[in-house]
């Protein structure tokens, strides 16, 4: 073998922001990986499971015509993230990472 192709790569460091903003970023990003993983540093910023699915609906409502990108969710961990938020976390199909 000589050659690899990656026709669509990921990106594992992406801060989509929020508001105006997501609309271009998401879909500049989506225009080239299939997935990226999501900074969690908004204001405020995503520190729960509950966060994290309020944000993942804003970014897919922001795509334009690039249904197989796929976010790859995470939170913020603060002094107030609790045992609980983790195991939340560690139980949805959403947050890939704290």
């Amino acid at each position: 073998m000589y050659r690899i192709t990656i026709t669509k790569p990921d990106d594992w460091h992406i801060h989509l922001r929020d508001g105006d903003m997501l609309d271009r970023t998401v879909n500049d990003v989506a225009a080239w990986a299939n997935r990226a993983v999501v900074m969690p540093n908004l204001t405020p910023p995503v520190k729960n499971v509950s966060d994290a699915t309020a944000y993942h609906s804003r970014i897919m409502a922001a795509l334009a015509g690039f249904p197989q990108f796929e976010p790859l969710m995470t939170l913020y961990l603060t002094d107030s993230t609790t045992p609980d938020d983790i195991e939340a976390a560690a139980q949805s199909n959403l947050v890939c990472g704290v």
